[in-house]
């Protein structure tokens, strides 16, 4: 998804607003990458820190956020990712969401329904982002698609609206993403699909469709994050992150496409072969 013009000129603060968005990314990404492939606690402890860092952000957004509230929460977060890494069963697991889920709505001042909805985002991201790299054998190629399905639809979208422009996708909810945006970034996902197919990753027309449909989950998350930080007078959701804002700002696509992906390849392979049932079709 994009936030395109029908100009493709950038003044003097967007254009430098990009280059720290190109930066962070050269940084940040080939990181990412390599914590993946390498897997086990490496993997569980970054997605881990990325889940408690989209729960605090989520009750700042909604002006939730109170001690109690952050440490319990952070807590239950970091009990399940030490379950994950620790190859404990589903039911340790399950009883760190629930733990989580009833701190939220002790916890909460107000906004209850909104501070539980939180945890579970971020419980959502920290499950489903251990669940596809688990596959000791297709696992990182799995998770390797969701990311740069992800980021191809992110920078494919961010180019097509600003060469294309034209009408607004949903200016009520996100009134810079354009209608070129979200198809400039779907066909820059399939050409990803494309690539994986090319070098033997899996079978050309499932490659395809499942970049479809994480794309366009992708495309959904971030419209889904504009939603809630619109519906709470929020521009960005920190500033931990030159260029991009905070966290939220960052992974609300892949959050949407690694909990679809999950869900997916658990369908398909199970709890242990969730990057099998995404890959081998």
């Amino acid at each position: 998804m994009t936030e395109g013009h029908a100009s493709i000129g950038m003044g003097g603060q967007e254009g430098h607003n990009l280059l720290l968005r190109i930066l962070a990314s050269l940084v940040m990404a080939p990181l990412a990458i390599a914590m993946a492939y390498v897997g086990g606690w490496l993997w569980t402890g970054l997605v881990t820190l990325a889940a408690i860092g989209l729960y605090v952000e989520w009750l700042t957004v909604i002006g939730g956020r109170n001690l109690p509230l952050v440490v319990l929460g952070t807590l239950a977060l970091l009990g399940a990712g030490w379950v994950e890494a620790a190859h404990f069963d589903g039911a340790s697991i399950s009883a760190a969401v629930v733990l989580g889920i009833v701190v939220a709505a002790i916890f909460s001042r107000d906004r209850r329904g909104w501070a539980v909805l939180g945890i579970g985002y971020a419980f959502a991201a920290l499950i489903a982002s251990c669940l596809v790299r688990r596959d000791p054998v297709s696992g990182f190629a799995a998770l390797m698609l969701v990311l740069l399905v992800v980021w191809a639809t992110d920078i494919g979208g961010y180019f097509a609206g600003r060469l294309i422009g034209g009408p607004k996708l949903w200016p009520q909810v996100s009134p810079k993403k354009t209608w070129a945006g979200a198809v400039g970034g779907f066909v820059a996902s399939l050409a990803v699909a494309a690539g994986f197919a090319a070098c033997n990753l899996g079978k050309m027309v499932p490659l395809l469709l499942l970049a479809t449909g994480l794309s366009v989950a992708a495309q959904f998350g971030d419209l889904f994050e504009s939603a809630v930080k619109r519906k709470f007078g929020v521009k960005d959701s920190s500033h931990i992150i030159p260029g991009h804002g905070g966290l939220m700002d960052r992974l609300d696509g892949f959050v949407a496409a690694i909990v679809v992906a999950a869900v997916f390849g658990f369908w398909r392979g199970g709890a242990d072969g969730v990057g099998h049932g995404l890959m081998v079709w």
